[in-house]
């Protein structure tokens, strides 16, 4: 272990003393700068999301590329002296060339002022320019991988192309890790989708990929983001309508796990005319997903040990009438807008768990038979919607954005639990123990955020931003006993708990040059948590108000066009997630069960990082992670009812120092690459009965995705994934690896995609852990979530419009808390 710490400190120094080495070796960059505003001709709207190629006039290579951005201003810094032409090209616009524009050492800054652009006066044919790799550009607070127009977007869904993102890893229940690192937030357009982890995944796989035009990978989110969540977010941002008239997609296909068929419809539509801009997206499906499973447990009491072996199987089913998302933006002039989206989902979910549980003080002579079998129902409904204005009041980018939104969940659940018992190599009658459960719960959520931007001079820029939330939970869960005629209410595991949480922020973020080749940006964010839950069974009542401060700092230094290096701080939160503060029993077996914890407090994460760039396409970040009173599940072992309880707690802290490394290469002409690898050191320090227990381990990750152009518009794609050993809490976790491939084609001019996906083709993506105990007791789990299943999906896609500018909305971020 100390060589591993020391491997991974010299790693550390490595990357520390690159950008010295770099300071030493390296010239100041030229001062030469261009810039303009690009503008449509006939409208004069700014004309935003425009390709502008700056060349060098003598020899016409491309000396750099830049796209304008929301007020069509585009700017190419750090230029040689020199004669340079500019090529700019729109879809739906004439493509206009500006020549002979000279940068000098008398005359460094030419400013082009307005450019006009003409529309195409005649409809254009839709022209696909494809790469087999997406472009991944390393931004001071972010990574985005731009995969609009890329190889990666033809024929998948939202889900796909996020779990195959750099350091992205998706589980089968939907939950999210970045960087090996849990507790990645998700939104979409900048608006989180207040979804359970489940629930959030059938979104995703109802989006079709060519509606993505990029995904922000954010590791340490700025101020103006909120606190909420500890590896960062993963920002998708769609592409917007930009077509006159009717235009969309529709898709079918169907899926098989090994035991079951699911299948999804989704359909998209897309139209706009005059001042109007709106959406309508649909999905229908049947999701399947279950899992097989065995527990092994030793139970250590005063010189007495029990083993408890336990098989089990899960087969589950959700299923609904179609998911509705529609939206409208309307323009009441070129420099205000106001719309709506809203979002109505409600599903079924019919699942099972059935366990077999021999019982003993000795392995494999047992004299218990314990058979569980376990059925849970739950109706889950979401309403969402939101209300937003957009302002823009200059040419130079002042901007205001306002949002209002209100999000109705509830779920309406029940379970059976019939319990059989029999005494082996004894005369006494198979004993049974019947429960029945209904867990009702429901979560409302109130939101208003107020976005304010002004460009300073120098190319300054300050954000100022208020926001307040509200969120009130019911959950009344009522259990049962039902061995007799009539259930019997068992007062013990009842309980109806209120939770209401108000939340109020602030903050201020400001970016800028401090030289040519430096920029910093820099922002400060507070939040006033104000919240009470109520256990109205026991009148018990836990009030909690507190004040927390949150900066962020990132420094970005352009050593050359080939070296980048980018620094940074930030410090977030994880608030307990609504349904872990509730005291409920959740029923698996008469010896196993999982308990909430409404004593359990917010968790701090204070993370910084450097990040190297090379060539504008390798990275090589290092990062150092400490977590304050981590939320995580703990199990307890209670021996003398051979008992095992699941609960979230605090333990007392984490630190995690890490590596990593993405290197996109090309390995044929037609085969491409991006690959990620990941080497840390994660420490676990966790209080068990009054002791200090260290639970630290070295671990490293590597992630391959390939895309192969073969004849007649195949294309191939292959993933696969590793882990390495690793710990998190009390829990340490085996390897585990996966391979996942596809094909693809296409027909009717590429309007037509048919695919076929295999994924973990070789079955080995299983969830081995085991529970570290200084007492001797054991808990080990060896889990198979059915990952390996084959999807056939047809997908075709209709256009038909002039081509017009886009508009962009910046929405708010919402707290993901209601999800198990």
């Amino acid at each position: 272990m100390k060589k591993s710490i020391l491997l991974l400190l010299a790693c550390l120094c490595l990357c520390l003393s690159l950008p010295v080495i770099a300071l030493a070796q390296s010239n100041p960059p030229a001062a030469g700068k261009i810039s303009g505003t690009l503008t449509d001709s006939l409208t004069r709207k700014p004309v935003e999301f425009a390709t502008v190629a700056l060349l060098h006039q003598s020899t016409s290579q491309t000396a750099d590329v830049k796209m304008t951005d929301a007020q069509g201003v585009f700017q190419f810094a750090n230029l040689q002296p020199g004669a340079y032409q500019l090529v700019i090209s729109f879809v739906g616009y004439k493509t206009k060339t500006l020549k002979q524009l000279q940068v000098t050492a008398q005359k460094p800054a030419l400013e082009l002022g307005t450019i006009r652009i003409t529309p195409a006066t005649t409809q254009l044919k839709e022209v696909t320019v494809e790469t087999l790799r997406p472009t991944i550009t390393q931004e001071a607070d972010k990574l985005v991988v731009s995969i609009e127009g890329t190889a990666l977007a033809t024929g998948k869904t939202a889900f796909d192309v996020l779990a195959t993102s750099p350091g992205v890893f998706v589980d089968q229940e939907g939950n999210i890790q970045l960087n090996g690192r849990s507790g990645a937030t998700v939104m979409i357009d900048g608006k989180l989708t207040y979804l359970s982890s489940r629930d959030l995944r059938s979104l995703l796989e109802s989006m079709s990929a060519e509606n993505i035009k990029n995904i922000e990978i954010i590791t340490n989110p700025s101020a103006r983001y909120d606190a909420e969540g500890t590896s960062g977010i993963l920002n998708i941002n769609l592409k917007k309508n930009t077509l006159f008239g009717l235009n969309g997609n529709i898709s079918a296909g169907g899926n098989y796990n090994g035991t079951d068929f699911g299948y999804s419809t989704t359909g998209s539509i897309n139209y706009k005319s005059g001042d109007w801009n709106s959406f309508l997206n649909l999905d229908m499906a049947r999701r399947v997903f279950g899992r097989e499973a065995t527990f092994t447990r030793v139970f250590k009491d005063e010189g007495t040990t029990t083993y408890f072996d336990q098989t089990a199987e899960s087969n589950g089913v959700v299923q609904g009438p179609p998911a509705v998302r529609l939206g409208s933006d309307y323009s009441l002039n070129e420099k205000h807008s106001v719309g709506f989206m809203g979002y109505f989902v409600t599903n079924k979910l019919n699942a099972d768990f059935l366990t077999d549980t021999y019982i003993g003080n000795t392995p494999g002579n047992y004299n218990l038979f314990v058979e569980a079998d376990n059925y849970n129902t739950n109706r889950f409904s979401n309403v969402t919607g939101n209300l937003h204005y957009a302002g823009k009041f200059d040419t130079l980018g002042t901007a205001l954005n306002f949002d209002l939104d209100y999000v109705r969940i509830t779920n309406r659940g029940h379970a059976n639990f019939y319990n059989y018992t029999t005494f082996i190599g004894a005369s006494a009658p198979r004993r049974q123990d019947l429960w029945y459960t209904e867990t009702p719960s429901g979560f409302d959520i109130y939101a208003a955020k107020l976005d304010f931007v002004k460009p300073l001079p120098n190319s300054q820029k300050l954000e100022l931003g208020l926001k307040a939330s509200k969120v009130v939970s019911d959950a009344d869960s009522r259990f049962f006993l039902n061995n007799g005629p009539v259930p019997v209410p068992d007062a013990r595991r009842t309980n109806h708990f209120i939770y209401d949480e108000t939340i109020y922020a602030a903050y201020a973020n400001w970016n800028g040059k401090l030289k040519d080749n430096l920029t910093l940006q820099a922002g400060l964010r507070a939040e006033q948590t104000v919240s009470e839950g109520e256990l109205v069974t026991t009148e018990d009542i836990d009030k909690h108000n507190y004040l927390s401060l949150f900066p962020s700092i990132f420094l970005q230094h352009k050593i050359s066009d080939n070296y980048e290096v980018n620094y940074n701080y930030s410090r977030r939160i994880q608030r307990p997630n609504y349904g872990h503060l509730n005291p409920f029993f959740s029923y698996r077996d008469q010896y196993t069960y999982w308990l909430g914890n409404p004593e359990l407090r917010p968790q701090f994460t204070n993370s910084v990082g450097i990040t190297q760039l090379f060539r504008k396409t390798y990275s090589l970040g290092l990062s150092y992670q400490h977590n304050q009173d981590v939320i995580a599940e703990l199990v307890q072992i209670i021996p003398e009812d051979t008992t095992t309880v699941y609960y979230v707690g605090n333990v007392n802290d984490m630190r995690s120092i890490s590596m990593t490394l993405l290197a996109p290469f090309k390995i044929m002409k037609n085969w491409d690459t991006n690959n990620t690898f990941v080497l840390a050191y994660n420490e676990n320090s966790v209080i068990v009965d009054k002791r200090q227990v260290i639970n630290d381990q070295i671990y490293y990750m590597l992630q391959s995705n390939h895309t192969i152009a073969l004849p007649r518009k195949y294309r191939l794609e292959l993933n696969g994934t590793y882990y390495s050993k690793t710990v998190h809490a009390l829990y340490i976790i085996e390897p585990r690896w996966w391979v996942s491939g596809g094909i693809r084609k296409s027909f009717l001019n590429d309007k037509l995609d048919v695919s076929l996906n295999v994924n973990d083709i070789f079955k080995s993506q299983s969830l081995v852990l085991s529970t570290k105990l200084d007492d001797g007791s054991v808990s080990d789990f060896d889990q198979y979530f059915r990952t390996r299943n084959a999807t056939f999906t047809l997908r075709y896609k209709f256009s038909k419009g002039q081509n017009v500018e886009e508009r962009r909305r910046n929405n708010l971020e919402e707290l993901n808390r209601t999800g198990g």
